[in-house]
């Protein structure tokens, strides 16, 4: 599914230039389910952002089902963005003032989807993650689990084949996490290829493989001992 070769991503700050990312080498599979972990500054945001062309690499390659799209043009990365990955981030981004069911319905409208089949499909995501009782409430009326529910939801709304989590329980209290988490993971069951950035080991050890990052390379990339 994907195949990253020899990516680099360097910044330029001022007359200093930053290796975020040093030749990293990855390939992942269809319906893996992937952890990324490291301290701050290791590069496992910069490997996030690639991999969800939220940002372009310096060299390197990166193939998404035998297509290169790390050098898309802008249009093109919006486009492959919104018909192939979901998004999961650590603060949500809701839209406030839009309620639970208009929030998943946002990325079909950029798709284009017809409204009836919004709405139909926004309400079978928000009984998915169980919350059809809060469709109509808006993000301050939700509690940080809830609303991370729905940010779930939003990012199935056009059924992406990859889908990727920014910290998706640092915002959450412990039993809202545990059930983030679970989420995550039977939605990966079913599927769907999923990969978290995270620092928290225990998190990590839950999914089936772990990419550990440091000084912006790939450390060590083995299975855990759930998939052992």
């Amino acid at each position: 599914m994907i195949t990253m070769q020899q990516i680099c991503r360097t910044y330029d700050q001022g007359e200093t230039k930053v290796h975020a990312l040093r030749e990293v080498d990855l390939m992942i599979d269809q319906g893996e389910y992937v952890s990324i972990l490291g301290p701050s500054g290791s590069g496992k945001s910069t490997l996030m952002h690639l991999l969800g062309c939220l940002d372009t690499p310096s060299a390197g390659s990166y193939l998404f089902e035998g297509e290169e799209v790390g050098h898309f043009t802008i249009e093109e990365k919006a486009k492959f963005r919104n018909r192939d990955i979901g998004f999961v981030f650590q603060r949500f981004h809701l839209l406030p003032r839009s309620s639970a069911m208009q929030n998943i319905m946002m990325p079909m409208r950029f798709a284009r989807v017809p409204i009836n089949e919004q709405k139909q499909r926004a309400a079978d995501l928000l009984e998915r993650v169980g919350l059809t009782d809060r469709a109509t409430h808006k993000p301050s009326e939700l509690s940080g689990g809830q609303q991370q529910r729905v940010a779930i939801a939003r990012a199935l709304a056009n059924r992406p084949r990859l889908l990727l989590a920014d910290e998706p329980t640092g915002n959450l209290d412990s039993e809202s996490g545990r059930q983030i988490v679970e989420l995550l993971e039977e939605l990966n069951q079913e599927g769907t290829t999923v990969i978290i950035v995270t620092h928290d080991e225990s998190l990590a050890e839950r999914t089936n493989r772990v990419l550990r990052m440091l000084d912006g390379r790939i450390a060590s990339d083995g299975a855990t001992r759930q998939q052992a």
